[in-house]
C-alpha cells in the first residue's frame, strides 16, 4: 500500500470471562492454570503487548517501533499460550496489541472484551525501572471497571 495505514487482522471483540495478559514477558505455567481456573468453562482471551518505544514530533518512529524479530517472539508467546490452554480444554482466542501504554491497552481491551478477571503475572519490577516505566499491574488496576477483578500470579521457583 502506498498511502495510508497498513491493516491488519481486526481485534476479537467478543466478550470473554478472563483476560490472561503480559506486557510482553513469557506466560509463566501458574498464571495459564489460574486463567483455565478462573474461566470455568467460559471463554478466555490471550493479550501480550508489543512495546512502542515512542515518537517523534508527535508522528511514529520507525527506529522506535517493534522489529519483525519482536512481533514474532510476541506471536510465539501467544501462541504457546493458546495451545497450553487449549489442551486444558479452554476455548481461547489471542491478540496482540502495539503501543506505548501497557496498562492502559490491556484495561482498554478487558472493557472490550466484558471480562470478570485479568490474570497477570507480577514481575515485581525494581529499581530505576520501577521509577521510570512504573508498575504495569497498577495502571492495569486503576484502570480497569468496575465489574473486572485483577488476578496476580507470582510464580514460585
Amino acid at each position: 500500500m502506498l498511502f495510508g495505514r497498513r491493516r491488519f487482522d481486526p481485534q476479537p471483540t467478543s466478550p470473554a470471562a478472563v483476560l490472561l495478559a503480559s506486557s510482553g514477558e513469557p506466560f509463566s505455567r501458574a498464571a495459564v492454570k489460574r486463567a483455565h481456573e478462573l474461566a470455568a468453562g467460559q471463554p478466555v482471551a490471550v493479550l501480550s503487548i508489543l512495546k512502542v518505544y515512542g515518537s517523534t514530533f508527535g508522528m511514529p518512529n520507525p527506529g522506535l517501533l517493534p522489529t519483525r524479530r519482536e512481533r514474532e517472539e510476541q506471536f510465539a508467546l501467544v501462541d504457546r499460550a493458546i495451545k497450553d490452554l487449549e489442551r486444558r480444554g479452554c476455548t481461547v482466542d489471542g491478540q496482540i496489541a502495539a503501543t506505548r501504554s501497557a496498562g492502559r491497552t490491556i484495561a482498554k481491551v478487558a472493557r472490550r472484551r466484558e471480562v470478570r478477571y485479568v490474570v497477570m503475572d507480577d514481575p515485581a519490577p525494581s529499581g530505576m525501572r520501577r521509577v521510570t516505566e512504573g508498575a504495569v499491574t497498577a495502571t492495569v488496576r486503576r484502570r480497569l471497571p468496575g465489574g473486572a477483578e485483577l488476578e496476580l500470579v507470582t510464580a514460585r521457583p
